[in-house]
This record gives structure tokens, C-alpha cells and sequence, in this order.
């Protein structure tokens, strides 16, 4: 998110520590306080979820449950990710905890994004079933399962960000650079987020494969799944207008969070990347510090800097999701035949199916239900 560190002498400390010096300005003026209210917020509300959960839900847990505690503990870990690095953006920006720190927070900040955008995904499809083929899913899907897929998105999330550990480390100051102070970025320590210069075009290889794997296929997925359980929904006659209205406004609120948040990241962290790497070919060029600061695109930057306070948003917003107090699709399931395999005989069955797979009886809204 600054310009690459000085490896090639050809690209001189002081152009670099003069783009550094504007660059971590925005940083240190409004992304620290921001992510540190975001922790509050989130820490809270996902505790509450986690609370609720374990206290007020049958066990063993349904899968809608088992997916929603998994986001609410993603979201937690990443909450816990926010603390160290608003602690480094505050001015002056100087990274204080050593080198494994350094890398194992990058790691687990980038673990538990993709964790959340996981199990998002496994909420939409697991809802969509649950909704639309309610028969499949008592028959086929148990506990048991949602465990399973939950352990595979945990080593799935672990595995994309693996590459972390390696691209991530410290920038330290050179011999007799002076005191870390605002005015003399050179002279404070740097954790990088990204990669080095002699890193970048690996790295921007790493950001596309996030951005495709970690992004653009959940959301494809997340995106036909919803669609199918809206067709479904539109197409019955025996939901009422407000009904058919409530579960758009669900499906609509879990698309546009995640379509305004998680993909916009991982867009501009890509072009923040290309941005760098036009930077640092022309930096041999540059004649001064001037020129030097001249040649900064702030577009993607800032682009990539907000994205990055809106992120963690999300985790503050999930919460809302699970908790909020609002007709389930069990709407769907009573009055749309469509919706429970087709067929208008199995309207009745359908009434009495539930996502608990122990029990048969009128469904009942669920709070995990209504999570994105």
C-alpha cells in the first residue's frame, strides 16, 4: 500500500521516502481511528451472535447454525487482526512487534477475510437448498457435513493464504537514518502488506488468483443461488406481495454486501498494485523529490484505502443479519409450492419440513436463517 521498498539502488531512498511521506498520510489521518471503531463494533456483535448461538440453539447445531457460527468466528479473528494494525497506522506509522509478528498478522487478516467470504457462500447455497429443495436437504445434508465443508473452508482459507507468510516482512530504517517521526518515514519501521519491488509481479499474479477464487467464484455462486430461490419465490402463487417482498430485500441484502465490500477489495488492491509498479519503473527517472511525489496515481491508492476501511464494515454488519427480528423464508416454504420440489402435492409436506434434521415440525424463524 506505499511504494516498494529500495532493494535496486537504482530507485534512490529519498524519491521513495518522499512518495512515503504523502502516501502514509492518509493512513495516519483517518484509517487507524476507523479500524478501531470497527473492532468495537464488531467484537461486540459477533460475541453476542456467538452467544446466542451457543445458548439458545438445539444442539446438535442445523447447518444454517454451523455456518453462521463459523462466519461469526471468522469475523471475530479478523476483528482481532484490526487492533495491531490500526496501532501501526497511527502516527508515526512504525511497526513495533518484530518480524513473525508482522507476517503472521498479514496472514491472518487475509485467512479470515477469505474465511468470511467462505462461509458467506455457504450460507447462500445451504439457504437456497434449505428453500428450494428442502426434501434433498433433509435426506442428504446433517450436521456431520456442515462440519466437514466448515473444516474445508478453514484449510481452503489457509491454503490461499499461505503465500502471505512469504510476501509479507519487515522494511527496517537504514544505519544513522535518526528518530521515527512523521516528518522522517525512512526512519520507522515498515511491516509491508504487499510485497517488495522484486516481489510485485509475483504478487499481483497472488491478488488476481484472490480476487478470482477469493471473490469473483463465491460471488458467482452466491449470485445463482439466489437468483434460482428468487425465481422460485416470484413464480409462486401463494405468497402475498409483502412476502415475496421480504425475501427480495434478504436476497438483495446479502448480495449488495457482499458485492460492495469483498470484490471492490480485492479490485483495487490489483490496481493498487499495477500503480506501484508504474512507479517504481519511472522512479530512476525522476529528477527530484517533486517529481517524484508528482508521479503517485492517488486514484487506485485511495481507492485501495478506503476499500480497506469498508471491509471490516461488513464484519460489524453480519451481526445485524443474524440477529434481526423479521419473518423467515419459512414464508417461502409454507405458501410456495415451486419452492418445495414443483409439485403443488407437497405443499403440505413442505409446511412441516424445518432445516433442523431431527425434527419434523412447522418451521420457525431461526436467526441463522436470516445471515448472509
Amino acid at each position: 500500500s506505499h511504494p516498494p521498498p529500495t532493494g535496486d539502488k537504482s530507485c534512490p531512498e529519498k524519491f521513495t521516502a518522499a512518495a512515503d511521506l504523502v502516501l502514509s498520510s492518509y493512513q495516519q489521518d483517518f484509517l487507524w481511528p476507523v479500524l478501531v471503531a470497527e473492532f468495537l463494533v464488531a467484537m461486540a456483535g459477533n460475541g453476542l451472535a456467538l452467544y446466542r448461538f451457543g445458548s439458545r440453539e438445539q444442539r446438535p447445531w442445523n447447518p444454517a447454525v454451523v455456518f453462521s457460527a463459523q462466519l461469526a468466528i471468522s469475523n471475530l479473528l479478523y476483528a482481532l487482526t484490526l487492533p495491531p494494525l490500526a496501532a501501526y497506522f497511527y502516527p508515526p506509522k512504525n511497526w513495533r512487534y518484530g518480524d513473525i509478528a508482522c507476517r503472521l498478522e498479514r496472514f491472518l487478516f487475509t485467512c479470515n477475510l477469505l474465511g468470511g467470504v467462505i462461509f458467506i457462500t455457504c450460507i447462500s447455497l445451504n439457504r437456497y437448498l434449505g428453500v428450494v429443495h428442502p426434501f434433498f436437504t433433509r435426506s442428504h445434508l446433517r450436521p456431520k457435513h456442515a462440519w466437514a465443508i466448515s473444516a474445508t473452508g478453514w484449510a481452503l482459507a489457509a491454503l490461499l493464504a499461505a503465500p502471505m507468510l512469504s510476501f509479507s516482512r519487515l522494511k527496517r530504517p537504514q544505519e544513522g537514518a535518526g528518530p521515527c517521526s512523521t516528518n522522517r518515514p525512512e526512519a520507522c519501521i515498515k511491516c509491508l502488506g504487499t510485497a517488495d519491488d522484486h516481489q510485485l509481479a509475483a504478487y499481483k499474479a497472488y491478488s488476481l488468483v484472490l480476487a478470482g477464487l477469493g471473490g469473483g467464484v463465491p460471488l458467482l455462486l452466491s449470485l445463482v443461488a439466489y437468483s434460482a430461490l428468487g425465481w422460485a419465490v416470484f413464480r409462486s402463487h401463494g405468497m402475498t406481495a409483502g412476502e415475496k417482498l421480504r425475501v427480495a430485500v434478504l436476497v438483495a441484502s446479502g448480495v449488495v454486501l457482499y458485492a460492495s465490500s469483498y470484490m471492490p477489495y480485492h479490485i483495487t488492491r490489483v490496481l493498487n498494485v499495477d500503480a506501484r509498479q508504474r512507479w517504481y519503473t519511472r522512479c530512476p527517472g525522476f529528477a527530484n523529490e517533486t517529481q517524484a511525489r508528482g508521479a503517485l496515481e492517488l486514484g487506485p491508492y485511495l481507492g485501495f484505502q478506503v476499500m480497506r476501511g469498508l471491509v471490516p464494515l461488513a464484519i460489524c454488519i453480519h451481526p445485524l443479519l443474524y440477529m434481526a427480528v423479521v419473518p423467515s423464508l419459512s414464508c417461502c416454504r409454507q405458501n410456495c409450492p415451486q419452492c418445495v420440489g414443483g409439485h403443488p402435492e407437497d405443499k403440505t409436506a413442505g409446511q412441516d419440513l424445518s432445516l433442523d434434521n431431527d425434527n419434523l415440525r412447522t418451521p420457525e424463524p431461526q436467526a441463522s436463517e436470516l445471515s448472509l
